[in-house]
């Protein structure tokens, strides 16, 4: 096996929490040589959950593999000399520190770009840098709240949900990874590395797809719909006896499959049901048929797998535990194992140069601690 397809890359990763530790984690999964700088009192993530005796916590493991831990305080001129030692040779800066911080610590952003002409610096906020709310604080639950994403999660006529996964740290984490990629790139070309500016309001705005996109051509506001979806139907979950299974029948032929498994193949040619839109139209009614015909199904039947040979997108409802011990994600190497530490694998699959799991996250300072 390879070095992985970034080996040769080298990163300074002084990002905390999680959308900046995220992004450098992908590089570091795919080759690059990430060095990750922390707080002389730590990533905030140390103390989040629960924690092995020498301070890596659950929630810390899952964002900082492949990774040499460092500790500085970039206050002193210790820490900033450490800093100008590790980005001489990098060739990627990602950071998430509100503005002034790095001008403050003798590291400005132009002063980096003057004096390192390839780095490619990416800049992480929770809003616009430049903009009415720069600096202000914001965490991911605050984001999908701002951004309109919990107003559109949750029951009908319940109240706003937040996404239990921090979903928009995580998008703005992969978005600012395409970031990095895309200007390693046009260095290739250019020789001149450029900043990357990404933040947790415009990795949230990406998410909004339909809802955006509905409203923008109808200008209606869009609803909370549970499960369901606003331009398909049926796309939810009904009761069955082995437990929830969540149906997604998305175009006229799957719901022909649908009914006819379902023993009611009469349903499709039925004028109220024959098209999507006839459906989105008549949503309760088809829900109201297709549940009595789903709480009749055989419990001993594998619904996953059966409705999805059978050409109709669907599933039980399955939890956590049992997507971590199942048989299809240990066969993809998404959930693995280093050093005692059960931890996710690597998503993203290349034939000649794969990603890899080589060290796990380790303590505070571990390679060095500097003006701490």
């Amino acid at each position: 096996m390879t070095g992985g397809a970034l080996a040769g890359v080298r990163v300074v990763d002084v990002s905390r929490v999680l959308a900046g530790p995220y992004c450098a984690q992908l590089l570091g999964d795919h080759g690059a040589d990430v060095v990750k700088v922390e707080p002389v009192t730590g990533d905030l993530t140390r103390s989040w959950g629960p924690s092995r005796p020498d301070g890596v916590s659950a929630y810390y493991a899952g964002l900082n593999r492949n990774k040499r831990h460092l500790a500085a305080d970039l206050g002193t001129s210790e820490g900033r000399e450490l800093m100008l030692e590790l980005l001489a040779d990098a060739d990627v800066l990602v950071e998430n520190f509100k503005p002034g911080a790095m001008t403050r610590w003798g590291l400005a952003p132009d002063m980096l770009a003057e004096r390192l002409p390839r780095l490619v610096h990416c800049r992480i906020s929770a809003f616009d840098p430049d903009g009415p709310m720069a600096g202000l604080p914001g965490y991911d639950a605050v984001i999908q709240a701002y951004t309109g994403i919990m107003d559109l999660n949750g029951e009908p006529g319940g109240p706003p949900l937040r996404i239990p996964m921090p979903v928009v740290d995580l998008t703005t984490g992969l978005l600012a990874l395409s970031g990095v990629l895309l200007a390693l790139h046009e260095r290739e070309e250019s020789g001149k590395g450029q900043r990357v500016d990404i933040s947790l309001v415009d990795g949230a705005m990406s998410l909004l797809h339909p809802a955006a996109a509905n409203y923008f051509m109808t200008g209606a506001p869009p609803h909370r719909l549970g499960s369901a979806h606003p331009n398909i139907a049926p796309c939810e979950t009904f009761p069955s006896p082995a437990g929830e299974v969540y149906v997604a029948a998305g175009s006229d032929r799957q719901f022909a499959e649908l009914v006819s498994f379902l023993g009611a193949p009469e349903l499709a040619d039925d004028p109220q049901f024959r098209r999507n839109a006839d459906r989105l139209a008549h949503r309760h009614e088809l829900n109201a048929v297709l549940a009595r015909l789903i709480a009749a199904l055989d419990p001993d039947v594998d619904l996953a797998r059966t409705l999805i040979a059978e050409g109709v997108p669907a599933t039980l409802v399955r939890s956590l535990p049992q997507v971590l011990d199942a048989e299809d994600v240990a066969a993809r190497g998404m959930v693995t194992e280093l050093d005692g530490l059960r931890m996710l694998g690597v998503p993203v699959r290349l034939s000649r140069t794969p990603g890899s799991i080589r060290t796990p996250p380790r303590p505070l300072g571990a390679d060095q601690v500097a003006g701490g």
